[in-house]
């Protein structure tokens, strides 16, 4: 497995959207070889991101309750990553 891709099934609180489609849109840089998304391909990654999560949370939602968390905390659980994403947001990118 993607080292980059953390587990989502048993956090609490439950995994959120966000999370559900970063851990997409990183499985799918990951498939394709794209760390920058060309314009050309912008729909195709796009649609696939969505394909993918999609598939992630209907997983999920059909699992049995996990008895213990993961052992990462996602990085959108972060306190740094959490910094990060607000000075980006500040900046207006």
């Amino acid at each position: 497995m993607c080292r980059n891709i953390t587990e989502l099934r048993g956090l609490e609180p439950p995994a959120t959207p966000d999370e559900v489609v970063a851990a997409a849109r990183q499985y799918v840089r990951k498939v394709s070889g794209l760390a920058t998304v060309p314009a050309s391909a912008t729909v195709a990654f796009e649609a696939a991101v969505a394909q993918v999560a999609a598939a992630t949370a209907d997983l999920l939602a059909s699992l049995p309750p996990r008895r213990q968390p993961p052992a990462t905390i996602p990085p959108l659980r972060r306190p740094e990553v959490q910094a990060r994403l607000a000075a980006r947001a500040a900046r207006g990118r």
